[in-house]
């Protein structure tokens, strides 16, 4: 009694700590985590008749997903996954852990983000935080020079969440790569041209990829008086400047990383530039940027990136640019060449609740921001390979989730129906006990790769199996009667406009619905179901 109550005490404290928070309009972040605990005091304390009670709610950073979300997703995918095909990719996967030591020493300050496992069986393990670094260590296991390849699979990262924003612990990622020594930025200039190709593809609204290069940070560092030693913790910082003022950033720079406030200074003048080819050649002349042969070969990259995609029809949009950005960093250790990512500007959609998003009350959502980022890693397979020798890589990922989470939007905020099964016909019955022959005429169509559902009651009212139809979005509905079955003929209803058609002398007439009106045709009868599917597939 005495455990019994220092749980509800420490309920009733948890309790006042939840309503203080909310009367102060903490961050939802905040109010779920002391949320979780209040709940776990309650399931400590279990019901009425003394059993555990079990916390219904998913991890930290992580969502289920109903079949309307679903529905969305496949969408999502299949287009991602027609572009990738269209390139001329394969695709492979790889286990969901890794050795700790294939992930150590690889992200940077991300590094903090691994999951470690625990050691089950004599080795240390850790979940995977990207697919790239897995797909480095794929090719100098199975000495592979060449491939084009696309990878899709759920990653880790023990971040803090923001799930309005599509930031979570568990997420799918897109990859495309291209391995393989070949001419310069060509293969790079392809990888941009599929970003681009996806998000107006997706119709996200407008976006802009930014593009940089880490020999012209590196070189800009050098030219500025970064020390070498300073230069990856430096990009780390300046990898921010999306996120935070310029002022904060140098603040950072300054006060945690030691760097001179002159240098700092001279950083913030060039990471405010932003062009295009023209941007490209004017810093080829910079007296400071020529004295960096290594931001030089980095310069001219940059321009011959641009006349490539030019000629990929890539950078002629007004809506969707490509911006050359040198505020773009991006922080992971293994980049050595080309970078890129992709911002959303402007979503197009009106915001909705956390509470529409994923069942739980909390704030509106925002912009999702970065959708997409890659860029080249000449020397991350060489890590791996016994003998060193490096296999040059450029690749992109897709921020799916964050996609998910515009589309989620849009089909909120559209009138819309989202389909959450492909049934094509529905067969339905109009009088009592006739379940034998709709299960005989389901079978017939299952058998002949139609889609086809029944519903599970020997004697249905029609009404509600039409009501089924038009709830689930099923086109067309087969109507079994026993005039029909006298006649053998089948009677078929198009949903939408609940036109009817039913054939004589052997012969059926039925409408499909098409992308724009209703086509007649005359089939024969039996046999229905080869009918059907050649109808349906036309």
């Amino acid at each position: 009694m005495e455990d019994k109550a220092q749980i509800q005490e420490a309920i009733k404290s948890q309790g006042e700590v939840v309503r203080k928070l909310k009367s102060e309009k903490a961050s939802k972040d905040q109010i779920d985590e002391e949320v979780a605990k209040l709940l776990e005091l309650k399931a400590q304390l279990g019901g009425d008749d003394g059993k555990h009670q079990f916390v219904l709610k998913t991890a930290k950073g992580t969502r289920d997903y109903n079949p309307k979300q679903m529905a969305i997703r496949e969408k999502v995918f299949n287009t991602i996954i027609g572009c990738f095909k269209r390139h001329g990719a394969e695709t492979i996967d790889t286990p969901v852990f890794e050795l700790k030591e294939t992930l150590t020493g690889k992200y940077g300050e991300d590094s903090k983000l691994i999951y470690d496992l625990k050691d089950q069986g004599g080795e240390l393990l850790s979940l995977r935080y990207d697919l790239t670094v897995p797909f480095a260590r794929y090719l100098a296991m199975n000495k592979i020079t060449n491939i084009k390849r696309y990878h899709i699979a759920k990653v880790y990262r023990r971040d803090n969440p923001a799930m309005t924003r599509g930031r979570y612990r568990e997420f799918y990622q897109c990859d495309f790569d291209i391995a393989g020594q070949y001419d310069a930025m060509i293969p790079d200039a392809e990888c941009l041209k599929i970003v681009h190709e996806i998000l107006s593809e997706l119709d996200l609204g407008d976006f802009r990829i930014k593009v940089n290069d880490r020999r012209i940070l590196d070189g800009m560092f050098a030219v500025c008086g970064v020390p070498d030693d300073k230069f990856r913790t430096i990009c780390s910082t300046v990898d921010k400047l999306d996120k935070m003022p310029w002022e904060d950033v140098k603040k950072e720079m300054v006060n945690e990383k030691g760097l001179s406030e002159e240098a700092a200074d001279q950083i913030g003048e060039y990471v405010s530039m932003q062009g295009g080819m023209d941007l490209a050649e004017r810093l080829l002349q910079d007296q400071k940027m020529c004295q960096s042969k290594l931001a030089c070969a980095g310069l001219s990259d940059i321009k011959l990136l641009f006349s490539y995609l030019q000629l990929f029809q890539v950078t002629d949009k007004v809506r969707h640019a490509v911006v050359f950005d040198l505020s773009l960093a991006r922080g992971l250790d293994y980049y050595t060449g080309i970078i890129y990512e992709a911002v959303l500007t402007q979503a197009g959609v009106a915001p909705v609740t956390a509470e529409a998003q994923n069942g739980a009350p909390g704030e509106e959502s925002v912009s999702v921001g970065s959708v997409a980022g890659g860029g080249r890693y000449d020397g991350l397979v060489g890590m791996f390979d016994p003998k060193g020798r490096k296999v040059p890589c450029v690749g992109v990922s897709i921020g799916i989730e964050r996609v998910f989470s515009i589309m989620e939007q849009k089909a909120e905020a559209s009138a819309e129906k989202v389909r959450t099964t492909e049934v094509q016909v529905m067969v339905a019955s109009a009088q009592k006990n006739l379940l034998e022959e709709k299960l005989k005429l389901i079978t017939e169509l299952w058998n002949a790769g139609i889609k086809a559902e029944v519903m599970y009651k020997k004697n249905p009212k029609l009404l509600s199996q039409l009501q089924h139809c038009e709830e689930s979005g099923i086109p067309l509905v087969a109507i079994l009667g026993e005039q029909e079955l006298k006649d053998g003929v089948v009677k078929l209803r198009v949903v939408a406009t609940r036109e009817e058609k039913v054939g004589t002398h052997q012969r059926l007439s039925f409408c499909l619905l098409s992308s724009r009106s209703f086509s007649f045709y005359q089939v024969h009868f039996p046999p229905f179901s080869s009918q059907l599917k050649r109808i349906t597939e036309s």
